[in-house]
């Protein structure tokens, strides 16, 4: 964690050492360092404070991600000034203030450089996509770019663009080195009647794409980026002035920053306060369940205790609670230290993982917590996570943040706190709750149903731009038909996304197919056939045994 400005070199070096720990590897007898693909990824050093510029006094998934927005635009003009810097000592002349676009591939050449000579030359198939201002014309002056880098030209398809009327978008699919698509893209972003240029690539060469884990695995690198809420930066804090609960709750951290995936999740020994502490809000919260919470989270929470893991003397072990989970819906848990980035965070749902906190809250104030912490978590969150219909929807959200822009990530973090965190569901002629910040804390969950707040119907695309509350309760809460009608319209907005592909989770390898190819979409195909099929023999079995019965 870091509390002051750093040099724009200590902030390359960090982006560097960060951006994939590398490989050591010997190349015509020089030790090199092979860097996997992709790099191009800001990591947030500040911690979340107001003395660093974060808005908000208390941490939300919102905040976080228009934080981390403000970094990464920071941290990505500088370290575009340093490569230009870098460009102009060795070249002896200076490199112009060039335009965003540009910026991205002063980037990529970044990454370039960090390859070794072999998958610098490596001939790799790549698929170009170029949006032209006007019309065809203009494509041979493209194509002779291309041949004099040595890019070979492979299959050519042409369509009128959605964009812009009597305009052109050329999708080129090509083969040739990592070096010379390179030098082959930046000579094309400089011809004008060009508006915008996509690369597509198996090393996932696109400039504009973000980086996201892939296998299941890498959340271990989304793990390393966790920036610790630490409570002696906030006066406000009720464990500011207490030296023994901060000293306390960072260990119980340290065990997220040594966890792998794979791992048991090592058990915490809870104190005496802090169980008491545990047991105050689950009488609470006990006693409003009935009446106020959605009858999946009753029934879910009833299986949790007749099993013995939810029990109000204790506080459960997330080791038993993800292997429940898992039984039930495919999700689990994953030791965290304090909230992720909002991108990270969203990420860890597509796979079915939820990173959970393990300390809880300061006793001076158990119905009030600035941030995540296991009462939240387990009363709150657990129950939903473990139905299936609910898993499905927190992993759509999860899916959707794959790869979009920052913007986007904020939006998407914007739905997730009026749906996951306060969100609302008809129930019959009632309404209920089943967002996590509601069920685990008595005040707004008292507030949320009471005739208060405004409750509006569901519609993702103008919650997503809904201003939020965060230092005292709602002012409005989005209530949904159902956890399906909500899923539906969640799918409708996420179609609307920009995103130059698709992306499938596979439960069988735990990991992201990016469908950017007919080839993958095909495979994609014969899976759902396959499945349909087996699904249609099952209804014709259905079928002749109901006519025997008859």
């Amino acid at each position: 964690m870091l509390h002051s400005e750093e040099s724009t070199e200590e902030m390359l070096d960090h982006f560097q050492d960060w951006r994939n720990s590398g490989e050591m590897a010997e190349v015509n007898g020089t030790t090199t360092t092979t860097v996997r693909p992709p790099a191009l990824r800001m990591v947030i050093k500040k911690s979340y404070s107001i003395e660093n510029g974060y808005t908000s006094r208390n941490r939300s998934l919102i905040e976080d991600a228009k934080f981390e927005h403000h970094e990464h635009q920071v941290q990505e003009r500088a370290i575009r000034q340093h490569r230009r810097q870098s460009i102009s000592q060795q070249f002896g002349k200076d490199i112009p203030e060039e335009e965003e676009e540009s910026g991205d591939l002063l980037l990529l050449s970044e990454w370039c450089d960090q390859l070794d000579s072999h998958a610098k030359q490596a001939i790799v198939p790549s698929t170009l996509v170029l949006s032209l201002k006007t019309g065809l014309e203009i494509l041979p002056e493209l194509l002779l770019i291309l041949q004099k880098y040595q890019v070979h030209v492979v299959h050519i398809e042409t369509r009128s663009s959605k964009k812009r009327n009597g305009a052109f978008d050329v999708l080129v699919s090509v083969r040739s080195s990592v070096v010379a698509l390179l030098t082959g893209a930046k000579e094309l972003k400089h011809v004008k009647p060009l508006a915008e240029l996509i690369i597509l690539s198996e090393q996932q060469l696109s400039i504009k794409d973000s980086w996201f884990p892939r296998r299941i695995a890498e959340l271990d690198n989304c793990n390393h980026l966790m920036t610790k809420f630490e409570p002696e930066l906030d006066h406000d804090h009720p464990g500011w002035s207490d030296a023994a609960y901060r000293k306390r709750r960072q260990a119980i951290a340290d065990v997220a920053f040594t966890y792998r995936h794979g791992d048991t999740i090592p058990d915490v020994e809870y104190a005496p306060e802090e169980v008491e502490t545990w047991r105050l809000i689950y009488r609470q919260l006990k006693e409003l369940q009935p009446t106020h919470a959605c009858k999946p989270y009753r029934d879910i929470f009833t299986m949790l205790e007749k099993e013995g893991i939810y029990a109000e003397d204790k506080i459960p072990q997330l080791e038993t609670v993800s292997r429940f989970m898992k039984s039930r819906s495919g999700f689990s848990l994953r030791p965290a230290a304090g909230l992720l980035t909002a991108r990270d965070f969203l990420a860890s749902l597509a796979f079915r993982v939820f990173q959970c906190t393990q300390y809880i809250r300061h006793a001076s104030k158990p119905n009030h917590s600035p941030e995540p912490d296991c009462v939240h978590e387990l009363l709150g969150h657990v129950p939903l996570l473990a139905d299936p219909y609910f898993a499905q929807f927190s992993q759509e959200i999860g899916l959707a943040s794959l790869g979009v822009s920052d913007e986007e990530i904020t939006k998407l973090s914007t739905l997730y706190w009026f749906t996951v965190e306060f969100g609302l569901c008809k129930e019959y002629d009632t309404i209920k709750a089943y967002g996590a910040g509601l069920l685990s804390s008595f005040g707004e969950l008292m507030h949320a149903l009471s005739d208060v707040p405004e409750k509006r119907q569901f519609d993702p695309f103008l919650t997503a731009i809904e201003p939020y509350q965060d230092q005292t309760y709602q002012d409005v809460y989005f209530v949904a038909d159902s956890f399906e009608d909500a899923k539906e319209k969640f799918r409708m907005y996420t179609a609307s996304i920009k995103r130059p592909y698709a992306v499938h989770y596979d439960p069988y390898t735990q990991s992201i197919d990016v469908l950017d190819t007919a080839e993958k979409l095909l495979t994609r195909f014969e899976d759902l056939k396959t499945d349909v099929d087996r699904i249609h023999g099952a209804m014709v079995t259905l079928s002749n045994a109901g006519s025997v019965k008859g």
